[in-house]
């Protein structure tokens, strides 16, 4: 037990101290690009998501982790503006002819995405390369189609953010809204009746990387503002977090690396417990045999002893001094004379009723005098004494 606790309790320090220089040791920069509006690394979206209420001024700001179909369906929205920014945008047909029609009732989508689902790009015809570069170096100048957004020096951003743009757009149903400085379309504009479906090949742009860029955010605010004042905005994250919901406690333990590998050391010390102990306790258990009751067999050989005999006088006489000192050890009678004044002497004391005692002495007195005894008799005087046995007190 002693190398037990010295175990447990050197398992739980190693484990403190491990938690401890995890917790304080320098956090590198998480580069992954989540797009995700809680991520304050440099490719969530934190900084966007909390400037939305200044880019639509009293709009309601819905988050929904849900896929189109379902956050559209039977709504009935009017005046909103639907936001999916993502690495991936997964669309079906349902999807989109939910799209569709939120679209035809005046509403207005905007996706940055660098790949589409195979159904969106095939019904859009539409299609997206990136510029050859070097990510760290700057990238191709961006600028917008309408003079009035035009800047005289273009936007200009590294690390890749602006390469991306249009390589096929069908220019029968999509207007440019924005062109690289080789000519190639990074933003357009599709018509759905009273609302319109905006294009973005470069999600990062819209990341807190760039948003922290006075150059970015202007170049950002000048995108969104193509949508139209709304009462509501829904902030899709179906293609970032997924439908799930999952607010568990692993989930949590597996999103941060020091926790997860922590997680891993405690089930790790457990098991090496359990296979520790396994070892230590385990015995084999002796199998003990019960003693065996041999009285039941011992009354069962005298019994067919005594039957094979068939000497019933002696048998008789064994039962009689039984009851006799019976008699005598529990009501303290003397038992050489069994007379009348005997029987009502143990009536009194014993509590039987009268006609069982006297017909019990008269049998003893009958049976006790005779030379030979029969079966019917034995089995009387059983029956007498037993009833006897059940009356007495």
């Amino acid at each position: 037990m002693k190398g037990l606790k010295l175990y447990l309790v050197g398992s739980a320090v190693v484990m403190v101290l491990y938690l401890i220089a995890q917790y304080y040791k320098p956090k590198p920069t998480d580069w992954t690009p989540t797009y995700v509006k809680e991520d304050k690394n440099p490719f969530g979206t934190y900084i966007l998501y909390h400037e939305l209420e200044s880019l639509f001024p009293k709009a309601l700001i819905s988050p929904s982790n849900l896929p189109v179909y379902n956050t559209l369906k039977d709504k009935g929205f009017e005046h909103t503006n639907y936001l999916i920014i993502a690495g991936e945008v997964q669309m079906d047909a349902l999807d989109y002819e939910e799209l569709v029609k939120y679209m035809e009732r005046g509403n207005n989508v905007f996706i940055a995405a660098y790949q589409l689902s195979d159904f969106l790009r095939d019904t859009l015809n539409l299609r997206m390369n990136s510029v050859a570069s070097i990510s760290n170096l700057k990238g191709p100048a961006l600028n917008f189609v309408n003079p009035a957004l035009k800047e005289k020096r273009p936007y200009i951003f590294n690390k890749g953010l602006g390469d991306q743009y249009f390589s096929l757009v069908d220019t029968l149903r999509a207007a440019a809204l924005g062109r690289n400085e080789g000519g190639e379309v990074n933003f357009v504009k599709y018509n759905y009746g009273k609302g319109a479906l905006y294009m973005l090949p470069s999600p990062q742009l819209l990341s807190n990387y760039n948003l922290l860029n006075p150059a970015g955010a202007r170049y950002i605010a000048k995108v969104l503002s193509h949508l139209p004042v709304a009462e509501r905005v829904i902030w899709d994250e179906n293609n970032t977090k997924g439908n799930v919901d999952d607010q568990s406690v692993l989930r949590v333990l597996f999103k941060h690396d020091q926790l997860r590998w922590a997680y891993y050391l405690a089930l790790t010390g457990l098991l090496l417990f359990i296979l520790f102990e396994m070892k230590r306790r385990q015995r084999i258990i002796p199998v003990i045999v019960p003693l065996k009751n041999t009285s039941v067999d011992f009354v069962k050989v005298v019994g067919k002893v005594y039957y094979q005999q068939r000497d019933n006088r002696d048998i008789v006489q064994k039962k009689i001094s039984y009851f006799l000192e019976y008699v005598r050890t529990n009501y303290r009678l003397k038992t050489s004379k069994l007379d009348q004044e005997f029987m009502a002497d143990l009536v009194l004391k014993s509590g039987v009723n009268e006609a069982v005692v006297q017909q019990l002495i008269e049998m003893i007195n009958r049976v006790n005098n005779a030379v030979m005894v029969n079966d019917e008799q034995l089995i009387n005087l059983n029956k007498l004494i037993e009833k006897f046995y059940k009356q007495a007190q």
